[in-house]
């Protein structure tokens, strides 16, 4: 049954090396494996995320893959450190404060990639975690 398979991310990079060079320098990730197909990298839990090859300039404007964080603000920090310019927001329902947003109970920024590809974190309230 689909609902038993584990489930990757496929982003795609119009520049794979600079992709590649964002992902290592920006967020601190190593791929697993790389061929001219593309960059598979391994994270936690055991998700999987991919950085393909396209020359499609076209990118979606909503989040395109997400990260759960029990301490955004530490996370949001920490990438800010490296560099990492967050998305500010200010419209009904939705608005940024230090590049975090209170959306209900849970907490949530977001960053695009060097590719533009959104990129969200988000830290949910206790117990709302699959699984706890």
């Amino acid at each position: 049954m689909i609902k038993e398979l584990r489930t990757h991310t496929t982003l795609p990079a119009a520049d794979l090396q600079r992709a590649k060079k964002f992902y290592a320098d920006k967020l601190g990730l190593s791929p697993a494996t790389e061929s001219a197909g593309g960059i598979f990298y391994v994270l936690a839990g055991g998700n999987r995320l991919i950085l393909y090859p396209t020359p499609n300039p076209t990118r979606g404007g909503h989040t395109q893959i997400g990260f759960s964080t029990n301490d955004i603000k530490a996370e949001v920090d920490e990438l800010r450190s490296r560099g990492v310019v967050f998305e500010d927001y200010d419209f009904p329902g939705l608005k940024t404060m230090n590049g975090i947003a209170q959306t209900g109970d849970a907490r949530a920024a977001w960053f695009k990639d060097s590719e533009g590809n959104m990129i969200g974190i988000v830290q949910l309230p206790p117990g709302a975690e699959p699984g706890t």
